[in-house]
């Protein structure tokens, strides 16, 4: 799951917030080539395939488990056991000071398994730091951004490694 989070000194009320999250989640999603999120369709029902059997607490746990399973599997082409949605966390009104200044900065971290390189990396915090200059004032120049490509981790339902 690539996952983007940003501190900036600039305070960031609820309206900008909601704003920031969707732009760069659709910017982290398009440029790393991860989807937005999972979903499943509006009319889809549980109910209306499963309605003769019996929704005992072991059914409803091996739909939950399927489920799961689905949501990690679907739409991936090149890991099968990956979160494919994107996360983004936003912090505002930080103490930063930047190049012994107060004036507005903001220092971004994105974390993903796969996906990164160069200039992927290039594209994405260009495209980072546009947003939150027009949303938060913040010069491209005082923005700092640091890239994680991490190795997945490979656990079982038990919490074991296999």
């Amino acid at each position: 799951m690539p996952t983007l989070n940003v501190s900036t000194n600039v305070p960031v009320d609820a309206v900008v917030a909601s704003d920031i999250l969707r732009d760069c989640t659709r910017i982290v999603a398009k440029i790393i080539g991860k989807p937005e999120s999972v979903r499943t369709p509006s009319k889809f029902s549980y109910h209306q395939l499963f309605d003769e059997i019996p929704l005992t607490a072991d059914v409803l746990d091996a739909f939950v488990l399927v489920s799961c399973i689905y949501a990690m599997c679907k739409n991936s082409n090149e890991d099968r056991f990956s979160a494919q949605y994107v996360m983004i966390l936003i912090n505002g009104g930080v103490p930063i000071a930047f190049a012994g200044s107060e004036e507005p900065a903001a220092y971004g971290e994105v974390i993903s398994i796969g996906g990164l390189g160069p200039s992927v990396n290039a594209k994405l915090s260009s495209a980072l730091a546009e947003i939150l200059e027009a949303k938060l004032s913040v010069d491209g120049s005082r923005f700092y951004i640091k890239f994680y490509d991490v190795q997945r981790s490979f656990f079982g339902f038990n919490g074991s490694t296999f």
